[in-house]
């Protein structure tokens, strides 16, 4: 629960401290701008709190690996996708778009405080507890964190701690562990396909390079 928070925390300070400029610059996300980033980010608050406003009776069907899936990667055509794309050009001031993420943001961060984690919630037809969904989110904060600021060297990085977390995670949901040799941050970028592997991480992950890019949603 807490490294959700301190997730959430880092990835909305880093959202504040955007110039208007770095809005217009390309994200980690393929296809999407920074504004497009931050316009998920702010659909991300809005679920963490429909699902945390949904409480459910029957038993867990879902924790924080099994939550996730390895999907096809994005082609581009997803109609939500096209939607947030254009969701983001309507704010046209990118001051609107920070007081948006800082409103919803700042009420889904508490929301998430003030849960009990074991308490059962209900979101996409699945059964999870409260700490088991807020523990899956620190793998999509870390992620998009890292999208963030993918073209921005000078801007602060995810939390260290929230890195290791996210890499266990991803490690969980595709069965393999990545070499010690890679640092946390690799892990996510190359495995979910942010970036290529170099040829001495290719060599370092063996048979496994080709399994390469494992997207998922």
């Amino acid at each position: 629960m807490d490294l959700f928070s301190r997730s959430w925390a880092a990835l909305r300070t880093a959202v504040a401290e955007l110039s208007d400029d770095d809005f217009a610059r390309p994200s980690g996300c393929t296809g999407w701008l920074v504004r497009d980033l931050v316009c998920h980010l702010v659909i991300g608050a809005q679920d963490v709190l429909i699902t945390l406003a949904t409480p459910a009776t029957t038993e867990p069907t879902r924790d924080a690996v099994t939550y996730w899936k390895v999907v096809e990667p994005p082609t581009g055509d997803d109609p939500l996708d096209a939607l947030t794309v254009r969701l983001a050009a309507a704010y046209e001031e990118p001051w609107l778009l920070r007081f948006h993420l800082d409103d919803v943001g700042s009420a889904a961060g508490r929301a998430a405080g003030l849960a009990d984690p074991a308490g059962r919630v209900g979101t996409q037809g699945q059964v999870l507890t409260a700490g088991d969904y807020l523990r899956a989110y620190v793998l999509e904060w870390t992620l998009h964190h890292l999208d963030l600021i993918a073209h921005l060297p000078d801007a602060a990085e995810p939390p260290a701690e929230g890195l290791a977390r996210s890499r266990e995670l991803l490690e969980g949901i595709v069965g393999a562990e990545f070499p010690r040799s890679f640092t946390d941050k690799d892990v996510l970028l190359v495995g979910t396909g942010r970036r290529a592997p170099t040829e001495a991480e290719k060599a370092a992950l063996g048979e496994s390079a080709a399994r390469l890019p494992f997207a998922i949603g």
